[in-house]
Parts: structure tokens; C-alpha cells; sequence
């Protein structure tokens, strides 16, 4: 094992890796069951969706750890989902089959892009205050999840303001069964809660918890912080524990089900009626795009976020990367493992599958090899069968572990020259923008675009390298889409 991860090469050792493991798992598991819960809204059996999201996580996972040696895990990504069951199934008319063909088709190019190293220029041409920018908007981004997660802010929207609700027009006699999503414009306030919600307490204590924790410098702080605010919340009535139990029925039930799912992006309903329909290949090109540039930008904008503040892609990484041919530097390796994630998970029977961000909790617990990423495979592998007891932990035990390393990725602003606005203001959009709009890929576009516009005006764009003009322009073009779609 120590020679196969390079336990002592990486300054870590077996205890704190599977600690890591246990923390990423923890932080990520909710996906098991939100993720069938959104795209069951698409008409796809649920617990298919439930069981092709624990497959798809546990091989885009294994490889990530035995493939590439980093602590990432991957899973059905949130925001994807959504924008698979509201946009393309529910507002443009797709069939949930051949959504799942658009999923399979985005990861073929990812793959590609991945092996003709396009992804690996992207990242090279970004330049270093951006990506500290970026590292550090995830630290807001990752925060901002946390606050949600532990309930700890509320939002209030007056009748005015909202705009849709099921994606239909408001209107403000109407009456609305089975609301799924409402929409609201810039009137929406923010507040803090009154802190009578016990899952509130709970992650209030949770988060005093470990912060003492931490700053007493109590190994495996984050794991014991879980285990324990868990069980303070079985008083508190927020843990259930009559959740823990599921027949061997279900279990059959869901491998039953999963039949629908597996394969039916190849179908007659799936790829095989995509493109039958000539006035509609423009729209699944756009379709595709969306996609594929969302899940591209997510997943570099973890591995630059994470990656270069704990040194699990070193300055030899970063130079090979560069410079190499293959799969030689670790991050080649990432990538390319995160790049088959989407298309195994569309085969089962999911959404674009891709790096999860809340993986910067194991990170943060100490994990740094892909032994981390073992773990958490193997957990949501008995998820198969103990999916009830991992549902148990409630978010309420997550969410400070994610508001923590929030605050440990912030370091990576005083890398940044606030002082000099043609650094800052592309800096600014670029890690703060992740946190407004909830999306990392949004927040690096507003970062590169505005980067963009400060050169032209300092007449320096010949000095921006190519790429990232052309993402700029790609970004920008995906706004348009999605406004006229």
C-alpha cells in the first residue's frame, strides 16, 4: 500500500487517509439521494437514478485514486442535474433518454479534449492571479454550501419578485401542487434565521465543535466532529434512526429498475432519435456545449482550487503537466479520469458525473493520495446496502466541516495584488461570482471575461494567451444561448 499511493512521499499515512476517506464521503453523500430525487422528475425510475449514482461514483472514484494517486472523488454533480430535469428535459423538450445520450456524447468530449491535451492548455493559459482568484472562490464557494446546508440563512421573496414557478409564469392568484422550483429576480433578500430550527442548533454546535477541534490540534478534528454532532442530534429529533433499515425487496426493486436506465442513452428513444429530427441538431449541438463547458470548468477550477494550495499537484506536477507527452503528471491523470467519469455515469443512467468540490473536505482532513478516494468508493459501494444508515448523518454534522475549509482556502487571496484594479477586478468576478451565481465554471468565466476586457482597454489582449479569448468568447456565447433557449 505505502508503495503503491506513496503514503510517506506525500507526508501522510494509512489512519489519515482513511479518516479522509470517511470525511469526503460524509460531505458528498447526500447525493445518493438528492440526485435521484431530481432526475426522477424527468419520469426516470428513482431508484435506477439511485443505484446508477452509486456505480457511477464508485468507478469515476476508483479510477480517480488508482488511476491518477489524488484524494478526488466523483459523483452526479448538483447544478448538472438540475439543468438536465429543468432546462433540457423539462424546458426544451428532450426525452430523458436522449438527455442521457447529450451526458454520453459530453463525456466522449471530454475525453478527447483530455487526450489532446486541450484541457491541460487551459489551464496553463490561466494566468497565477486568477488562479489564486479561482482557489480562493472556491474556499466562498464551498462556505456558502456550508451556511445552506446548516440552514443558517433564509431568503425572501415578495410577490413581486418572482418571476416563475414549475417554470411557468408567476401569477400571483394562481394556485401551484407539486412546486418543484420558483424563480426569483434580484429582489430576493438574504437574512439570517431565528435559530429556532433544531437543525440550525445542531450545526451551530457542530461548527463550535470543531473549530476547538482544530485549534486545539486534535488529530482526525473533522471525522470526530461528524460522528459527534450526529449523535447530539439524535435528541435533538434531527437524526432518525428508524431511517436505518432497508429490505432485501428494495435492493432487488432497485436492480430491477436499473434495467431501464442502463444502456437507454443508446436506444431508439435515446441516441438513435437525436439527431432524427434535422430542425432540432442545432439545438442538441447548443445542448451539448453547455454541457461540456460546464463540467470542463467545474472540474479544473476544483483541481486548480484544491490542488495548488495543498500541494497535491506540486511545482514538478504543474511543470509536467506542461511539458510532458501521455499521462505522466498527476493532474494529466486526474483529468483524464475525471473526463470518463460523465460517460460511464450516463451509461447507468445519470447526470454529467465529475469532480466534486466537497472532496476539499478529505483534503482538508489530511487526505493527499488517492487512497483517500479508495475509501470513499467503498463507502458509497455499501451504500448499496446500508443507503439508509450513511443517510442518517445530517447535514447539519457536514456543513461546518464545509464552512471550515471555506475559511483554510481563503489564504489564497493575499496572493493577489488588491491594490492593482487591472488584477483585482478580474480577481473580484472571478471568486467572488462563484458564490453569487452557484457555480465554480460561472465564476471562472466571469473571471476570464473581465480579464479580457481590462487587456483590450490596456491595449495588452495580444499578451492573453489564445485559449483564454477563445473561452471568453465560448463563455459569452453560452450566456446568449441560454438567454435565447
Amino acid at each position: 500500500m505505502e508503495e503503491y499511493f506513496k503514503l510517506k512521499e506525500n507526508d501522510t499515512n494509512v489512519s489519515t487517509e482513511i479518516m479522509a476517506g470517511f470525511t469526503t464521503f460524509f460531505a458528498m453523500s447526500y447525493i445518493i439521494f438528492v440526485n435521484p430525487a431530481v432526475l426522477s422528475a424527468t419520469g426516470m425510475p428513482s431508484q435506477a437514478v439511485f443505484l446508477a449514482t452509486i456505480i457511477a461514483s464508485v468507478i469515476g472514484t476508483l479510477f480517480m485514486g488508482l488511476f491518477a494517486n489524488v484524494p478526488y472523488a466523483l459523483a452526479p454533480g448538483m447544478g448538472l442535474n438540475a439543468f438536465f430535469t429543468y432546462t433540457v428535459v423539462m424546458q426544451l423538450g428532450f426525452t430523458w433518454q436522449q438527455a442521457l445520450a447529450l451526458v454520453f456524447i459530453c463525456g466522449i468530449i471530454n475525453i478527447v479534449i483530455t487526450i489532446t491535451k486541450i484541457r491541460k492548455s487551459i489551464i496553463k493559459a490561466i494566468p497565477e492571479s486568477l488562479q489564486n482568484a479561482i482557489s480562493g472562490g472556491i474556499g466562498i464557494f464551498i462556505a456558502y454550501i456550508g451556511i445552506k446546508g446548516a440552514n443558517i440563512i433564509q431568503f425572501t421573496s415578495e410577490p413581486a419578485n418572482i418571476i416563475s414557478i414549475n417554470n411557468q409564469p408567476f401569477v400571483a392568484d394562481g394556485t401551484y401542487s407539486g412546486i418543484f422550483s420558483i424563480i426569483s429576480n434580484g429582489g430576493i433578500v438574504p437574512a439570517l434565521v431565528d435559530f429556532t430550527n433544531p437543525a440550525t442548533q445542531l450545526a451551530l454546535i457542530g461548527l463550535v465543535i470543531l473549530v476547538i477541534l482544530l485549534v486545539l490540534k486534535v488529530r482526525g478534528a473533522v471525522l470526530i466532529s461528524i460522528i459527534a454532532t450526529t449523535i447530539i442530534g439524535i435528541p435533538y429529533g434531527v437524526v432518525d434512526l428508524s431511517q436505518a433499515s432497508m429490505s432485501s425487496a428494495s435492493i432487488s426493486e432497485s436492480f430491477s429498475e436499473l434495467g431501464v436506465t442502463f444502456g437507454a442513452a443508446f436506444g431508439h428513444e435515446g441516441i438513435q432519435s437525436l439527431f432524427s429530427d434535422p430542425s432540432r441538431i442545432p439545438l442538441v449541438i447548443m445542448t451539448i456545449f453547455a454541457f461540456s463547458l460546464s463540467d470542463t470548468f467545474d472540474t479544473i477550477g476544483t483541481f486548480i482550487g484544491t490542488g495548488r494550495r495543498t500541494g497535491i499537484f506540486s511545482a514538478e506536477d504543474q511543470k509536467a503537466l506542461e511539458t510532458s507527452t501521455g499521462f505522466k503528471s498527476k493532474m494529466d491523470k486526474a483529468l483524464f479520469a475525471d473526463a470518463i467519469g460523465t460517460s460511464i455515469g450516463a451509461v447507468f443512467g445519470t447526470s454529467n458525473t465529475t469532480t466534486f468540490v466537497e472532496s476539499a473536505a478529505g483534503i482538508g482532513a489530511g487526505g493527499r493520495t488517492g487512497l483517500t478516494s479508495v475509501v470513499t468508493a467503498l463507502l458509497f459501494l455499501a451504500c448499496i446496502l446500508i443507503a439508509p444508515i450513511a443517510g442518517i448523518v445530517p447535514s447539519a454534522a457536514t456543513s461546518p466541516v464545509l464552512i471550515i475549509v471555506g475559511v483554510m482556502m481563503m489564504s489564497s487571496f493575499t496572493k493577489i495584488n488588491w491594490e492593482d484594479l487591472d488584477e483585482a477586478i478580474p480577481a473580484f468576478f472571478a471568486s467572488v461570482f462563484m458564490g453569487f451565481s452557484y457555480s465554480i465554471s460561472y465564476g471562472i468565466a466571469a473571471g476570464f471575461i473581465f480579464y479580457c476586457i481590462v487587456m483590450l482597454c490596456k491595449r495588452k489582449i495580444k499578451e492573453v494567451h489564445p485559449i483564454l479569448v477563445v473561452s471568453a468568447i465560448l463563455f459569452l456565447l453560452n450566456f446568449i444561448i441560454l438567454a435565447v433557449i
